[in-house]
Parts: C-alpha cells; sequence; structure tokens
C-alpha cells in the first residue's frame, strides 16, 4: 500500500508540474570537498551560511555516492547519467594536452533539456576535455553559455594563482613548465593567465546575468556551476580572504558559498525561486594528502583517490521551497540519478542509450 500512494503522490506532481510553467534546475558542484566540510555537516570551523540554508530549507543526504574518487570520471557520470567506464572517461583526469575528452555521441543532462526549451548554460570547472578546436568544450555538448576554465586550475604555473592581498604567494608549485591557465567564454580565451582573484565575481555575474535574462524570457532554465573550490591549492578574493578561522581551505569554501548566496537572491529577485530545484554536492571526497589544505572526510575512511567511504560518500542537498519538504533522507543515491531526476520532472526524453541512474522524485517529493 505504501508504493501505492507514493505513486499516487508522484503522478499528482507531474500533474501539477505539468499544468504550470517548467521547472528550472540550478546544479551546484563542488570540487574535492569531504563529507565533513561543511557546516551542516558536522563542521565546527566552516563558514557555509548559504548551504546552510539549503539544507535546513531542503532535503539533506547522508548516503550520496559520486562514481569515482576523481574529477573528470565523475563529472562525466554526472553530465550523462552513465559510469565513467561507458563514456571512456577513465580511469584518471584529462589534462590540458589530452587528445579525447568526452564523447559527443554520448547526451548530457544539457541536451536532455534544449528539446523541451531550456536555455543553458555552465559556469566554472568544466574537465570533460578540451580537444583539437574547442572540440569538447560545454558550447559543443548542449550548453548554450560557457565561462570558466576548460580544466583544473592546478594545471598551469599558479605565480599568478594569489590569496587577497596580492602578495601571498600560492601554496604550493602547480604545474611548472606549461602555459599559464586561461579563462574562456564559449570557446574563445578572453583572459589568460586567469585572475583568481576576479574569477568567483565573473562567475556570479555571469551566472545571475543568465538567470536574470532567463526570467525576462520566461523561459525556464539549466545553470550548471560545477565550481573550483576547494581544490587544491585554494584561493580566495578580497570578499573572502581571512573571513573564517579555517584557513585558506575554509577561505576557498567561504568564496563559494558566497557565490551559492548570490545566485540564490538572484533566483529570489526573479521571482522563479519556488519554480526551482537546486541541487548541490561534490564531485570525490577531500585530498587527504594536503592536510589542513585537503578538507575532511568527517568520520569516513580515507579520501580522494580512494574508493573507501571518504572518497566516494559526499554532501548533498536538494532545495525546492514549497515542493519539496525540509528534512533529512537516508536513501543511497547517487551523481548518476540526477540525469534521469531532472529529465522526468522536465517531461524530457531519456536518451536512447543504457542509463546507470534512476529517477529519484519519490525520494525528493516523499519525506524518507
Amino acid at each position: 500500500m505504501t508504493h501505492f500512494y507514493c505513486a499516487l503522490f508522484v503522478n499528482f506532481m507531474f500533474l501539477c508540474l505539468s499544468s504550470a510553467s517548467l521547472p528550472n534546475f540550478v546544479l551546484l558542484f563542488a570540487d574535492d570537498l569531504g563529507y565533513g566540510d561543511l557546516g551542516c555537516y558536522g563542521h565546527p570551523s566552516s563558514l557555509t551560511p548559504n548551504l546552510d540554508r539549503l539544507a535546513a530549507g531542503g532535503l539533506r543526504f547522508t548516503d550520496f555516492y559520486c562514481t569515482s574518487p576523481v574529477c573528470s570520471p565523475s563529472r562525466s557520470s554526472l553530465l550523462t547519467g552513465r559510469y565513467q567506464t561507458r563514456t571512456g572517461i577513465y580511469p584518471g583526469v584529462l589534462y590540458p594536452d589530452s587528445i579525447g575528452g568526452l564523447p559527443l555521441n554520448e547526451t548530457t543532462i544539457a541536451e536532455v533539456l534544449k528539446p523541451v526549451g531550456y536555455a543553458t548554460a555552465a559556469v566554472g570547472k568544466w574537465h570533460l576535455g578540451y580537444g583539437a578546436n574547442g572540440t569538447y568544450l560545454p558550447t559543443n555538448q548542449g550548453f548554450d553559455q560557457y565561462l570558466g576554465i576548460p580544466y583544473s586550475h592546478d594545471m598551469g604555473p599558479c605565480q599568478n594563482l594569489t590569496c587577497f592581498p596580492p602578495d601571498i604567494k600560492c601554496f604550493g608549485l602547480c604545474d611548472v613548465g606549461t602555459v599559464t591557465v586561461p579563462l574562456m567564454k564559449n570557446n574563445k580565451i578572453i583572459q589568460q593567465p586567469a585572475n583568481f582573484l576576479e574569477l568567483e565575481k565573473a562567475y556570479s555575474d555571469f551566472a545571475t546575468n543568465f538567470i536574470l535574462t532567463s526570467a525576462q524570457r520566461q523561459q525556464p532554465f539549466f545553470l550548471y556551476y560545477p565550481s573550483h573550490h576547494t581544490h587544491y591549492p585554494q584561493y580566495a578574493g578580497q570578499r573572502a580572504f581571512g573571513k573564517t578561522s579555517r584557513g585558506p581551505f575554509g577561505d576557498a569554501l567561504a568564496e563559494f558559498d558566497d557565490t551559492i548566496g548570490d545566485i540564490m537572491n538572484a533566483l529570489e529577485n526573479t521571482g522563479v525561486m519556488n519554480n526551482t530545484l537546486v541541487f548541490f554536492t561534490s564531485d570525490n571526497g577531500p585530498e587527504l594528502m594536503r592536510m589542513s589544505r585537503g578538507g575532511n572526510a568527517g568520520l569516513l575512511k580515507c579520501g580522494k583517490g580512494t574508493t573507501y567511504e571518504g572518497g566516494m560518500r559526499e554532501p548533498a542537498i536538494a532545495y525546492w521551497p514549497g515542493t519539496i519538504k525540509p528534512g533529512v533522507t537516508h536513501q543511497m543515491a547517487s551523481i548518476l540519478d540526477i540525469l534521469p531526476t531532472f529529465t522526468s520532472l522536465a517531461g524530457a526524453k531519456l536518451p536512447s542509450v543504457m542509463l546507470d541512474g534512476v529517477d529519484m522524485t519519490e525520494h525528493l517529493f516523499i519525506k524518507g
């Protein structure tokens, strides 16, 4: 009987959604963030008020998983709903001189949503390939717009990677002997080396403008924000530097949280908050070898680069005021489930390939 009533409720939700405008989606993706790094997951000194508010007003997962303990494979699974071995982004990460990338015949969340009228944008760390003439960039994978760095921010010399004030130099060597890290808009380099002290402001302005434009056009939208924070080496601009008692890692996390706050304010100010599903999680666990600069897995064993819980189990929050009840769920879920879930809520068509994720709507709308 329980499953019967669950099915009735979910069908009712779908009917409500079909009679209203299509929901918007904001997907927030942290980098190397551990299960124990957020205030809402128990860290005593992290300053994450915006993420904590999402957790308090939304559904917080205790058993949410990535598919790989390193960056590129995890991102391919997130965007395609398929294990990384199916897409070929495995077992390691892509570099600036890597020939390949996420295959163009793979279907991303953006490519699922565009046929039903969605505007799509990505801002931040792509890390799914560059290729000849930008073959594998987001604008060739279903995204209308892109602003960001196409790979990890430590994949270049980091003499320009400083904290505020600018006389504090980068902690670590990064990849010396390679070209400096570029900032790209769509498929063009607009700044090289990227100015990391102003990067988060540029991302915030891009994201909020995308939300504003989409709202003015009354067009449903999908915003994908894969942050560079809190990957090593950490950096923070003027707004966040020295803001926390947790040092460079805490400041970087606070800067990420500030940008999330800007995005949430934009949703509220444009009047689309109640028609938007915001989903937050991380690509893999903390880089514990960096010690205080590498994050915290809480009580879980190990971290990034391992398939122990600390490397694979992630914080996750689903927030949709008026639709998702605040609470905590112990249902097991993963980044593979995001594509099928967004597809279902948008009434879009699933890719005609073998998917490894499942629709989470029953868990989102019914408190477990």
